[in-house]
């Protein structure tokens, strides 16, 4: 189980994801939202966009909508989403000074919290569209002005401080707890590039036949790339050639040859 890293204030590190497939309408015909989620507090902010726009324009969005009032993240969760591969997203958050982190998507390991929560806006979705495509959002303002804190606000200061490295300290405890029960249950295979695997069928809804009658998993396929010690590049057959090749090895077992009698 590879560890996230764990933020140790708000706004530092987030996650972000779209909801997409909805119904078109405002001034500007938005028909997705972008979820962007802060992973220390879970506080959640949902941006009216288009499911097809460029990197450049979601981008701007972002810096605009977001960063003008919780500042520049240090760290971005994202699944392999189009947008974040382009070169151009990723040149914009070189220049910001943001790092950039890929997690492949159905990963258990890797951080529910944005899924949760686009799970509970896609439940009040059809409320929101009832009172337009048009909510209030944050001023586009970068407040920069130094404002000297009152005596009774400093102390109210450190109280806060405090909470957030008790926050932070429980945050780890957690995963050091659920890292523990795992590694204890899961013991991950030592792939190497070469090596012949299977492939959950979980996800891959494209594969011919019956979708409750389809195989468990599928191949045999080459590894072509290691990366780190929780995903693996796999070479796809053209059936599967719409999938992302990247896997968490929670999803690939070795191949045997009893498994093809």
């Amino acid at each position: 189980m590879i560890k996230i890293q764990e933020p140790s204030r708000p706004w530092e590190i987030v996650r972000m994801e779209w909801v997409t497939g909805l119904p078109p309408g405002g001034d500007r015909i938005f028909n997705a939202f972008l979820v962007i989620v802060d992973r220390f507090s879970e506080t959640p902010i949902f941006l009216p966009c288009h499911k097809d726009d460029t990197a450049m324009d979601t981008a701007l969005l972002i810096w605009n909508r977001v960063v003008s009032w919780t500042g520049l993240f240090t760290n971005i969760i994202s699944d392999r989403d189009p947008k974040f591969t382009s070169a151009l997203w990723k040149n914009l958050h070189h220049l910001f000074g943001t790092k950039l982190s890929f997690y492949t998507a159905y990963h258990p390991q890797t951080d529910g919290l944005a899924e949760r929560m686009i799970q509970t806006f896609t439940n009040q979705t059809p409320a929101i569209l009832e009172k337009g495509w048009n909510p209030k959002l944050p001023q586009d303002s970068l407040r920069k002005e130094l404002v000297e804190i009152h005596p009774t606000a400093s102390s109210f200061n450190v109280m806060l401080d405090k909470a957030r490295k008790h926050a932070v300290r429980c945050m780890e405890d957690s995963f050091a707890y659920a890292k523990d029960k795992w590694d204890k249950s899961h013991a991950t295979p030592d792939f190497k590039v070469g090596d012949l695997v299977l492939v959950s069928t979980t996800n891959c809804n494209n594969i011919k036949g019956c979708q409750n009658l389809k195989d468990s998993f599928a191949g045999p396929f080459f590894i072509n790339a290691l990366h780190g010690e929780n995903s693996v590049e796999v070479e796809l057959s053209e059936e599967l050639s719409n999938k992302h090749p990247t896997f968490p090895v929670s999803l690939i077992k070795p191949y045997k040859s009893s498994d093809s009698e």
